[in-house]
């Protein structure tokens, strides 16, 4: 990393005890301590061996179950994604009950499908079923088939196209938005059940709107949710909507105990929440950093700090 005050070098090691780690520091600082010019990265090959199944639940919450149980039985799926019923009716066809756990597993070296398999097996334990395309195989054989059918590449296609879709409908004033976190899985079902209170209050205040949930990553210790939100704005409120949503919202993932953003990064719009979620101790070393590697506050300035 390239600073104010000169070259920030790490040795390069699989991992380190030595003290605190400079790369995770650095990672992770939204450029306020300097320019990263080099790093090294982890790859793997091409995987060769593919297997993934959409599982349909008759409740939300038997679907988190399933995730969770999934992702701590060490299965390492590649793909761990739970939509919720209203997710899975708009973005994979769904009937508006059922929520849709999408499980994808590959490998460069192993074959996919005794994993799958196990998973499915769980999932099936908290009341889960395949969808109408099944369970899909490719063992080192072709791949298109894998995760392309049923809800699962609907869910795909949706996915892709998402982007280019809001940009159809923010010209129709349609206020559409994400806001995504972490919390740990004791916690998660009352954090969900407030984040969906506070921020339909808002929703409900600005016309009336839609408020969907789907895990965009899951760990061992907790799921990382993904919350999508749409509303009609007034003609000319549209800033104003979303200001209000985008409150409620944060507002409610800091009570919950959740982090103000789990992959999105602070910016300008997420520091008002972590000045509250960081401990104030930090926020002092943090500046100290950054005074010493940043004398002139030219990197970045209100990012990460006042």
């Amino acid at each position: 990393m390239i600073t104010p005050r000169g070259a920030w070098e790490s040795r390069r090691l699989p991992g380190s005890g030595a003290g605190p780690s400079p790369d995770r520091f650095v990672i992770g600082s939204e450029g306020i301590l300097g320019i990263i010019t080099e790093a090294w990265m982890r790859i793997q090959a091409r995987p060769r061996f593919r297997a993934s199944a959409g599982m349909l639940f008759p409740t939300w919450e038997a679907g988190y179950e399933a995730a969770r149980r999934v992702v701590q039985a060490k299965l390492w799926p590649a793909n761990c994604r739970l939509l919720d019923p209203a997710e899975a009716e708009a973005a994979a066809g769904g009937d508006g009950v059922r929520a849709l756990l999408i499980l994808g597993f590959e490998s460069a070296e192993v074959p996919q499908g005794p994993f799958l398999h196990e998973a499915v097996r769980i999932a099936r334990e908290c009341g889960g079923e395949p969808d109408a395309a099944g369970i899909r195989i490719a063992d080192g054989g072709s791949d298109e088939e894998v995760g392309r059918q049923g809800a699962v590449g609907a869910w795909r296609n949706a996915f892709i196209r998402a982007p280019y879709q809001r940009n159809l409908t923010a010209g129709t004033g349609v206020v559409s938005d994400t806001f995504e976190t972490a919390i740990t899985w004791d916690r998660w079902p009352a954090f969900d059940r407030l984040v969906r209170e506070k921020v339909g209050e808002a929703i409900a205040a600005a016309g009336g709107g839609s408020l969907t949930c789907r895990f965009t990553h899951v760990y061992p210790d907790g799921p990382a949710p993904y919350y999508s939100f749409q509303v009609l704005s007034k003609p000319g409120g549209e800033l104003e909507t979303w200001a209000a949503i985008k409150q409620a919202a944060s507002d409610a993932v800091i009570v919950g105990g959740g982090t103000i953003t789990h992959h999105h990064a602070v910016g300008r719009d997420h520091m008002p929440w972590y000045r509250q979620q960081r401990p104030p101790l930090f926020a002092e070393a943090l500046r100290a950093v950054k005074t010493a590697l940043d004398p002139q506050g030219l990197l970045n300035p209100g990012i990460l700090l006042e």
